[in-house]
């Protein structure tokens, strides 16, 4: 049983419109070309493909690509995007799900893998990962650095988006690992916000290496975002990749 929070329909039904930045030409240009190239002629498997923000146009660049989906209802906006023949889609979770056939890349995008909140649950999905894997393929995962640099003494929370639609903030559980997003969501022009949070289990880049040796597959290569920029001590993210040895 998976320790991830379950996606409602009214949070499905909303997240396109609300990841209309994240979903633009722009930003996904980077991510898609960055996964085609590590996918080849191979195909990929989507951890946690939602909506289909990623998934979708990556199989309309040629890219065969098939998902694993908690949130039945995230998966149902999906699918009024593209057919269960082009896309299909399995209903499980990213940690113990297994689809048939191997792929070249399996990867996890948007900080999800956090979306397990145990130590042990973000070992087994490494471990899946490896599962679905044929030798020589890739599991990549897109994750933000832990902001901890910016708690002061006594401070627990951080603000990540302050602006007139929206109030984002994170919350640290400094010895669980544990943040927790909180989000005030401006809702139309009469001024009221609607209020939303949700947990996470953050983890660092070094940590998801041993994670990565339990399952079996090295580290080989990690980059500051989906352009290649070099991961340094101030990178606010990482795109990393470890390898199936063959």
């Amino acid at each position: 049983m998976t320790s991830s929070e379950l996606w409602t329909r009214a949070t499905a039904d909303r997240y396109d419109a609300e990841e209309t930045e994240t979903s633009s030409a722009a930003v996904l240009g980077p991510t898609l070309a960055f996964l085609a190239e590590l996918a080849g002629d191979g195909r990929a498997l989507e951890f946690a493909i939602g909506t289909g923000r990623v998934g979708v146009p990556l199989r309309e660049l040629g890219v065969p690509v098939v998902g694993i989906e908690l949130s039945e209802y995230m998966a149902a906006v999906l699918r009024r995007k593209i057919d269960e023949s082009t896309l299909p889609v399995v209903i499980g979770d990213m940690a113990t799900t297994v689809v048939p056939g191997e792929y070249t890349l399996v990867y996890l995008v948007y900080n999800t893998i956090t979306n397990l909140l145990t130590q042990d649950e973000q070992v087994e999905c490494f471990r899946n990962a490896a599962r679905h894997l044929e030798p020589g393929g890739r599991f990549v995962i897109e994750l933000g650095v832990p902001p901890l640099r910016f708690l002061p003494p006594g401070q627990v929370a951080v603000p990540f988006d302050v602006s007139e639609q929206h109030l984002g903030f994170d919350t640290f559980d400094l010895v669980e690992q544990i943040l927790v997003s909180h989000h005030l969501t401006r809702d139309g022009d009469d001024g009221r916000y609607r209020r939303g949070s949700s947990r996470h289990r953050y983890a660092w880049p070094a940590e998801l290496d041993l994670m990565a040796r339990i399952a079996g597959l090295e580290m080989e290569r990690r980059v500051a975002d989906w352009d290649g920029a070099p991961f340094a001590q101030d990178s606010a993210k990482h795109i990393s990749v470890w390898r199936k040895p063959t």
